[in-house]
């Protein structure tokens, strides 16, 4: 067996560090927890702002991952739920003969990153993957508000796109806690005109909230009782046990 780069090794533990850490650290935070002096702690972070790893949060010490890092993990944590929730997608189509996505919270938006479209109509849905939607307007993004927890509803901008869209904050309270209650969200042309969706939350096997699956389509095809009926379906598809 090769022996270990000792400075390497290190290097990569600093950065394992930073990345688990659910806030910005310190220097001396880091050398308290990994029991490195801060000569070695020093030179360790340069090395590693210097190759774009980590970076200084604003004009502070805090120390938090690059841009380019958060890409790259995001990337391949984006990639995981695809590939993850292929085949979920493939049976909320089937059992609703309407066309399938999966929705992520991303930058106080939704950020489509998958859809399923088998049917034969002439006319499909447009391809939306990797397209944002305003969080506000939507099935998809109602179901993120409802069930992500960290998210400050003051920081959503609540733009108005319809006459059906939700433009106060109270009513959005209130919409959301109707949400949680029936475990679906419904977007009703608040966003387009004749455009529909119903979406649940999608948890993983460790009961982390990951985002939302549901349907998005014409409003001649789905209309409110059809949402419902579709909400309540894909509900129990996506949680048996509850």
């Amino acid at each position: 067996m090769q022996k270990q780069n000792k400075s390497l090794s290190k290097g990569l533990i600093v950065l394992k560090q930073i990345m688990a850490s659910t806030k910005p650290l310190t220097a001396n935070i880091l050398c308290q927890k990994l029991q490195i002096d801060k000569s070695t702690m020093s030179r360790l972070i340069t090395t590693l702002m210097n190759e774009d790893f980590i970076e200084y949060k604003s004009s502070t010490k805090e120390i938090i991952l690059s841009d380019i890092l958060k890409k790259i993990i995001h990337k391949d944590d984006r990639e995981k739920i695809v590939e993850k929730t292929s085949g979920l997608l493939d049976e909320i189509f089937y059992l609703t003969e309407e066309c399938s996505y999966i929705g992520i919270f991303d930058n106080n938006s939704v950020l489509y990153l998958n859809q399923v479209d088998k049917s034969k109509r002439v006319l499909k849905t447009r391809n939306s993957v990797g397209l944002h939607a305003p969080i506000h307007t939507n099935g998809f993004g109602k179901a993120i508000l409802a069930f992500k927890e960290d998210i400050n509803l003051e920081t959503i901008e609540l733009k108005k796109f319809t006459s059906n869209t939700i433009t106060s904050i109270t009513k959005l309270k209130k919409e959301i806690e109707l949400i949680k209650e029936r475990g679906y969200a419904i977007g009703n042309e608040e966003h387009e005109f004749g455009l529909c969706s119903v979406a649940v939350p999608y948890f993983n096997k460790k009961g982390e909230f990951v985002g939302t699956v549901g349907v998005s389509g014409l409003t001649v095809r789905m209309d409110e009782q059809k949402l419902h009926e579709y909400g309540q379906k894909i509900f129990k598809l996506v949680n048996p046990y509850v």
